[in-house]
């Protein structure tokens, strides 16, 4: 269950939330919490990089077309290579059972990338990038990431898509 965001604004000398009943039903009057910055961010940027990608993956080479059959695909892919990802490995008794154990997680996440190294298989998934899971900031460095590994993809430079890319944030 992923907690409920309550927002508070600083009076100069304490932060009041912004809805009392909820700030009452979420904490404990003289306990202590750690109020961490959220900086939310721009939906037109976040609309921009999805119709970018778009773009981007409809202009992919036919023979790439079978790799990444979605631009959901080819974004989710970037994101595995380019580190935002979680792996989860099995350790297997022999190679043929780590192909076997390959050839049955592959089917259970179309966007996974099911690897099988000796007896060993790994299972990479790209992390969520929605507003919600991601901030700002890790937003930003994730996007940047996923349009440079997809320029290298296309064959133009990363500042020909950044430029393609550029708008107010």
């Amino acid at each position: 269950m992923t907690p409920q965001t309550i927002s508070f604004t600083w009076t100069g000398e304490t932060m009041e939330p912004r809805h009392i009943k909820a700030a009452d039903r979420a904490f404990v009057i003289g306990e202590t919490y750690a109020l961490a910055v959220h900086e939310d961010r721009s939906s037109a940027t976040h609309r921009h990089y999805f119709a970018l990608i778009n773009e981007a993956w409809q202009s992919l080479p036919e023979h790439m077309a079978d790799r990444f059959p979605t631009a959901d695909h080819l974004r989710k892919w970037c994101l595995i290579r380019a580190g935002y990802r979680d792996e989860r490995s099995v350790v297997c008794a022999s190679k043929a059972e780590a192909q076997r154990v390959k050839v049955f997680v592959r089917p259970i996440d179309d966007y996974a990338v099911v690897v099988a190294s000796e007896a060993v298989v790994t299972v990479y998934t790209a992390k969520s990038q929605s507003m919600r899971a991601m901030g700002r900031a890790d937003f930003q460095a994730s996007k940047q990431a996923v349009l440079d590994i997809i320029a290298g993809i296309i064959d133009v430079s990363p500042a020909t898509l950044a430029k393609q890319s550029e708008q107010p944030a």
